[in-house]
């Protein structure tokens, strides 16, 4: 492998998870996870599930990136002070509020939503064309080419620092034994819905490759990984594999497993160069001119898988809202449309069908191709057949 320069999450721990998986939310909003989630942050300060920043060699080697800022020592934004001017006139309290009181009544489905069971014989046939199962939220299995990735794969019951916090609206489509071999994990950030220490420990005894922006693989390899099979990237820097190349492509947003270390480690979304076809997958990101940027050096795209959920116009500044999504795919050059970060887990204000309906609407605004499957349908992208908007019904049950 040659290596050459070319909303907002919530900071948790799976420090007291359950070794099942539940398909109810016991919780009415994500902010109340967040309270409880800091104060036993302060508690078990050395629970496994934090993972580890970087430290010694590896800390001084990311560090000379030059998206690291030494005087905040943190990584930053294009926009250094984005964070900040997003928080600006923010009060803690009021917020709590909100999300006690003032999130939507249908945040979470009355029912099981839709699944099917992953066809993993016909996904891992040899095609020349792109085939992907989205298993919910950002978790997302990828055949190009015959190679396998894996993004921001997400097993456990919950998102949140423990298993009573932020659950998952249902049972995962398949248990991670189900899963073929994948040859590489590609991760997003380090945010507890997209790194999954559970998640991550199953895959510890294979063969797979993790893929990382800078500074991530210090908490997989606190979780047993070893340290030949890891790999990070910083932005603009591409791996080659040799039928594909993997380009770490930057995003706005921000890192952290927990209050005491934010943005220790870089945030990203990822560029995939297939020598057929190309997919892109914004990671979680507020607007900004790198999709354009990202559009007119790599696209246009076969596909595009851009976040569209957990919103909120408080933090846009992390989190795109829908016509937002909307544009980025528009910049991007984008084909076909897939909007994920939703459908799984609530950790916002809006109801869990919201995203569907806003996207759907600015698709058919600006004549984008938005494919939208359910949890575990296997989709092939010269023929997606996908013009259901299964959600629509459940609405109603709502």
């Amino acid at each position: 492998m040659d290596i050459e320069l070319s909303g907002i999450d919530f900071p948790s721990a799976n420090c007291l998870k359950k070794d099942h998986m539940s398909g109810k939310n016991t919780l009415p909003s994500a902010l109340v996870s967040i309270c409880f989630g800091f104060i036993l942050t302060l508690t078990f300060v050395h629970c496994k599930a934090f993972g580890k920043d970087p430290e010694g060699a590896h800390k001084e080697k990311i560090q000379k990136s030059s998206h690291f800022d030494p005087t905040r020592e943190q990584f930053v934004n294009r926009r250094p002070d984005i964070l900040e001017k997003m928080r600006e006139g923010q009060n803690f309290f009021s917020l709590f509020v909100k999300f006690m009181f003032g999130g939507d009544k249908n945040q979470k489905p009355s029912a099981k939503l839709p699944e099917e069971k992953p066809n993993f014989k016909e996904f891992l046939e040899p095609d020349e064309s792109i085939k992907f199962i989205w298993f919910g939220h950002s978790t997302f299995l990828v055949n190009i080419e015959g190679t396998i990735l894996f993004f921001d794969p997400v097993f456990s019951e919950s998102a949140a620092p423990f298993s009573f916090m932020v659950k998952r609206f249902q049972d995962a489509v398949v248990k991670l034994e189900e899963i073929p071999k994948v040859d590489y994990i590609i991760i997003s950030h380090d945010h507890y819905d997209h790194l999954d220490m559970e998640t991550i420990e199953f895959f510890k005894s294979k063969q797979t490759r993790f893929i990382t922006p800078l500074g991530v693989t210090s908490h997989i390899k606190e979780w047993g990984v070893s340290e030949d099979r890891l790999t990070e990237l910083d932005w603009w820097e591409k791996l080659d594999l040799g039928k594909i190349q993997i380009v770490c492509t930057p995003a706005q947003h921000f890192s952290g497993r927990r209050g005491m270390n934010g943005n220790k480690t870089l945030w990203s979304s990822w560029t995939i160069l297939g020598q057929k076809e190309r997919f892109y997958f914004s990671g979680d990101s507020g607007y900004d001119i790198h999709f354009k940027q990202i559009g007119e050096t790599y696209g246009p795209f076969d596909l595009t898988f851009i976040e569209n959920g957990q919103y909120n116009p408080m933090w846009e500044a992390v989190h795109v809202l829908p016509e937002q999504t909307a544009k980025a795919h528009l910049d991007l050059k984008g084909k076909a449309l897939v909007p994920v970060h939703w459908g799984m887990f609530n950790l916002s204000l809006h109801s869990w069908y919201e995203p569907a309906e806003n996207i759907e609407r600015e698709a058919k605004k600006h004549n984008i191709n938005l494919l939208t499957p359910k949890f575990g349908q296997l989709v092939k992208l010269k023929n997606p057949n996908l013009l259901e908007r299964w959600w629509k019904k459940y609405i109603e049950q709502n």
